[in-house]
């Protein structure tokens, strides 16, 4: 939970009262714990697949799921990191979470962005606390504007994962972005942005002063 409440401590920090946090991946799942942990400085969420792998372990058909995912992604990355192979680690994270062996056909800048993360990836991956869990219960008790975004072409885990954020989170808004999977924000910005900025616009107005910021500070530029 270190990055959790590290976030925290830089919105105070920064004297912002309530934040809107946008989050994928483990930065949906630090988003998530942050809510918990701090709700009063949350205004809402948009979280893109957080790895709540935990939560999938005792649903009918998440323990298969979580069982390969374990065997066949998470444990040789591990192994990998362990032995010094750390490129051999992102090719097996990269064609595992993308559900396809694209890595080696990757342009080599793309690439360089990969293994510059896989220090992040790393530090995952070889912590004594691999899957860090967040309190279902504490999440149901949430009080505030959610979306939950989800890449049409994510692998399984990653949906379950998904569904039972909903079920916790019943009021929650849900969007699909097409021709994407786990990086959705990268894979459709487009599609992913607009999923984002239609939402904020429904988060009622008292709650969402700094999106109000954001729009006039936008138009003030566009009319210079």
């Amino acid at each position: 939970y270190v990055e959790a409440d590290d976030l925290a401590a830089f919105v105070r920090k920064l004297k912002l009262e309530r934040v809107h946090l946008v989050g994928t991946s483990i930065g949906a799942f630090t988003a998530l714990v942050l809510a918990v942990q701090h709700p009063e400085i949350v205004s809402s969420l948009i979280l893109a697949e957080p790895p709540v792998h935990r939560w999938i372990r005792d649903t009918p058909d998440g323990a298969a799921v979580y069982r390969e995912f374990m065997t066949t992604i998470q444990e040789p990355v591990t192994k990998a990191f362990k032995t010094g192979d750390d490129k051999g680690a992102m090719r097996i994270f990269v064609d595992g979470m993308s559900g396809a062996h694209g890595f080696d056909s990757l342009p080599p800048e793309r690439v360089a962005a990969i293994m510059q993360n896989s220090r992040a990836i790393k530090a995952i991956a070889i912590s004594s606390e691999l899957q860090p869990d967040v309190p279902r219960e504490k999440v149901a008790r949430l009080n505030l504007p959610v979306l939950i975004i989800t890449g049409e072409h994510t692998i399984r885990i990653h949906k379950l994962g998904n569904e039972q954020l909903a079920r916790l989170l019943p009021q929650a808004e849900r969007a699909t972005i097409p021709k994407a999977g786990h990086g959705s924000a990268r894979e459709n910005p487009e599609t992913f942005n607009d999923a984002v900025l239609r939402f904020l616009a429904r988060v009622p107005r008292r709650l969402a002063p700094a999106l109000g910021v954001r729009k006039r500070a936008a138009t003030e530029r566009r009319e210079e």
